[in-house]
C-alpha cells in the first residue's frame, strides 16, 4: 500500500471544542456526546457551522490521550461549560488522507513520519485530523480522515535550540 503524503500550509478557523485526557478505547464515546453538545449549543444560538468536525491530538498517548475536538465556526464565539472558543490549526503541516476504520490511522501516521525525516522536516508536536465524513451514516470502510501532523523546518529546530547561525 502507497500512501501519499503532501506539505500543505493550515490557516487557522474559529471553532468551538471541547479539550479531555480519555483513553483510546473512550475516544469514540466521547466524540459522540462532545460533538452533540457543541452541535446542540450552536443551534441553540443560531450559529452556523463552517467546516467539518476535527481533533488536535496534543499527545499519542493511547492510554492517555489529550486530545481537543470540535467543529469550525464562522466567527469566534464564546463557549459555556465544557465548551471553549477555539480554532483550528495554524501552520506548515505534512497531511495524508486515509479511508477506513478510524481504529486503522497507524501505517498513516508512519507514513507522515517517514515523509518528515525523508524531507528534512521534524514534528511541532500536534497531530491533526479532520473527519470527512460522519460514522453515524457511513460504513467504518468508506470513513475518510484527513490526518495531518504539523511540522518545523530544519531550520526552525536549529532556531529553537537557541543555536546562532554562522
Amino acid at each position: 500500500m502507497s500512501i501519499k503524503c503532501a506539505l500543505v500550509e493550515l490557516v487557522p478557523q474559529p471553532s468551538l471544542s471541547i479539550r479531555a485526557v480519555t483513553t483510546a478505547q473512550y475516544l469514540p464515546e466521547i466524540f459522540a456526546n462532545g460533538f452533540g453538545e457543541i452541535m446542540q449549543y450552536l443551534q441553540e444560538f443560531k450559529q452556523p457551522i463552517a467546516g467539518r468536525r476535527y481533533a488536535k491530538y496534543y499527545n499519542l498517548d493511547l492510554r492517555n490521550l489529550d486530545v481537543e475536538f470540535g467543529i469550525p465556526i464562522q466567527q469566534r464565539f464564546s463557549g459555556r461549560d465544557s465548551i471553549q472558543a477555539s480554532e483550528t490549526p495554524a501552520g506548515k503541516a505534512v497531511t495524508c488522507l486515509h479511508i477506513g476504520p478510524h481504529s486503522e490511522v497507524q501505517p498513516y501516521y508512519r507514513a507522515l513520519v517517514e515523509w518528515m525525516k525523508d524531507n528534512g522536516y521534524e514534528a511541532a508536536g500536534l497531530a491533526y485530523e479532520v473527519y470527512l465524513n460522519d460514522p453515524e451514516d457511513t460504513p467504518p470502510e468508506k470513513l475518510q480522515t484527513q490526518i495531518y501532523e504539523l511540522i518545523r523546518t530544519s531550520e526552525e529546530i536549529f532556531r529553537s535550540a537557541g543555536s546562532q547561525g554562522p
